[in-house]
């Protein structure tokens, strides 16, 4: 039995909140990934805060229009799986990492934005550090020259402790 009128409703409204709220989608064709294979998948996407949805079509492309993903409604074709998440590099890398590992799994493309990507930019876009790693490494560097200025203050306090230490000895 097929999915009610309601139901129908209910998904498509569901399928655009989510577009609404997602910097990026990347959609995945699914050749015969077994049930296993796709809870794994939304296991790793979970982790990384990314939702996987397998989705039916028609529906899809409804969803798509009066959102900035519209024009990626004829990549709905097939059975299409797609990853959306406001981290637009953890989708791609979530994404294309498994692809790696599971030949059944193949990234059609998606969108970033007003940018349509295809395969290749999504496999590049996956290649850049995700904002988490973007973070850690600016708060490092902002934290370095923090670290070397208190260092160095300290020194010549040291030194005036010494030279201090050393005059009252000699007396």
């Amino acid at each position: 039995m097929g999915m009610t009128r309601t139901r129908k409703q209910e998904e498509i409204a569901i399928l655009k909140e989510t577009l609404e709220n997602s910097e990026i989608v990347v959609l995945t064709y699914n050749k015969g990934l077994n049930a296993k294979s796709i809870t794994d998948l939304r296991l790793k996407m979970r982790e990384n805060d990314v939702t996987f949805k397998i989705v039916k079509n028609t529906l899809a492309k409804i969803a798509t229009k009066g959102t900035r993903y519209e024009q990626i409604a004829d990549m709905f074709t097939g059975p299409v799986g797609m990853a959306t998440a406001t981290d637009p590099v953890a989708a791609a890398k979530v994404a294309n990492e498994f692809a790696k590992k599971n030949d059944r799994l193949v990234i059609i493309g998606g969108a970033y934005g007003d940018m349509i990507l295809d395969e290749a930019a999504v496999k590049q876009l996956a290649s850049l550090p995700s904002l988490d790693e973007l973070r850690s490494k600016i708060i490092g560097l902002v934290q370095a020259p923090a670290q070397k200025i208190a260092q160095i203050t300290q020194i010549p306090a040291q030194q005036l402790v010494g030279v201090t230490k050393a005059y009252s000895e000699k007396a």
